[in-house]
């Protein structure tokens, strides 16, 4: 890529006009015979001539490190990227579809049926990554559209001041230790509180929540809030995110999160935008993102990576990979995103006690 910050000491006592004819013979130079650079890599233009854009939920610390990761593997390719809430992202990328152009071409996310959704409507590349193979799928529907990129967990994180017996079962949750003062996150405001409601009420059905609302179980803001409130003890316990929990303990908090056998699990999917100008960088980033260096990223931020051989740091308790899947709960991802807006409902009436 041509510098014209390069020439610039050389040009300060120039005329404006020579100046001006010098920057034609350059252009036509550069024209017919390339810019002339002995540096290949760094001259190269960025896929297609533009950057490869990626929106995601995933924090600052994991995408920046994975991104420059990508860019040391692939010098030629240009990449920039937004992290924001889920939420904030889907709204943002259907502005841009009313406007005709969606600007990213990768998306990589937690909330899994807006997936479903995209690829339902026709935007979503189907690419099967030449190493499928060597990742844990959790997808029985499996067909390139996306592809998991990591496996979110929730458990049940406890304020050990105030909880001495760890739970080893969710019926745990309702016992005396544990009323008024377990958490779980509004559904309507987390996906990841959503897919988790789902997921067990899958399980256990609504008896599980009405025992809940028994035992006076409260509705929490967001995922990151109940967390919050366990660990300053406003709450005994909560429903909570493997990384937002070890990101807590590391800090210093009086937390430890337990797993009971039936696992909740949260896939984190990447896809490509369908008509993406930067196809071909797309697919390399997807194919970086599975390999063993960006998972080995993703284990250390506190979550299981999507490869059986890059294994979660000891100092996280998390349960192998291999083994989460197998102990998770299973689900119809597209039944899931159907019954949304009732599953919330019943929810929320449940455990503030409406008939």
């Amino acid at each position: 890529m041509y510098k014209a910050g390069k020439y610039k000491e050389g040009f300060r006592e120039m005329s404006k006009k020579s100046i001006l004819l010098l920057a034609i013979v350059m252009l036509c130079s550069i024209l017919l015979a390339g810019c002339g650079s002995s540096d290949n890599k760094a001259a190269a233009p960025a896929a297609g001539g533009k950057k490869l854009i990626i929106y995601t939920s995933m924090k600052e610390s994991l995408i920046s490190g994975i991104v420059e990761g990508f860019k040391k593997k692939n010098p030629g390719i240009e990449v920039d990227y937004q992290s924001a809430g889920a939420g904030k992202l889907m709204a943002k990328i259907a502005a841009e579809r009313q406007s005709g152009h969606i600007l990213a071409d990768i998306i990589w996310t937690s909330e899994v049926p807006d997936f479903y959704n995209m690829k339902k409507e026709g935007i979503l590349e189907q690419y099967k990554t030449p190493i499928f193979k060597e990742i844990l799928n959790p997808f029985e529907d499996y067909d390139g559209h996306f592809t998991a990129a990591r496996l979110g967990t929730l458990g049940i994180a406890i304020n050990t001041d105030k909880i001495k017996t760890p739970p080893a079962q969710w019926s745990d949750l309702f016992k005396p230790e544990y009323k008024g003062a377990f958490g779980i996150a509004d559904p309507a405001l987390s996906g990841t509180s959503y897919m988790s409601v789902a997921l067990l009420e899958k399980q256990f059905g609504w008896e599980f929540f009405e025992k809940l609302h028994g035992n006076q179980a409260r509705i929490g803001k967001g995922s990151g809030q109940v967390v919050d409130d366990t660990a300053s003890g406003e709450l005994a316990a909560s429903l909570a995110v493997d990384y937002i929990t070890t990101d807590k303990i590391a800090k210093g908090a009086h937390i430890a999160l337990y797993y009971p056998p039936e696992l909740l699990i949260a896939p984190s999917p990447v896809a490509i935008f369908k008509g993406s100008s930067n196809l071909d960088a797309a697919k390399k980033f997807v194919d970086y993102l599975l390999g063993q260096e960006a998972q080995t990223l993703i284990a250390g931020e506190g979550t299981l990576s999507v490869r059986a051989d890059v294994k979660s740091p000891a100092k996280f308790k998390l349960p192998e990979a291999a083994d989460a899947l197998k102990r998770s709960i299973k689900i119809d991802y597209v039944e899931m995103l159907a019954s949304k807006e009732a599953t919330i409902k019943k929810f929320t009436d449940t455990l503030q006690g409406k008939k």
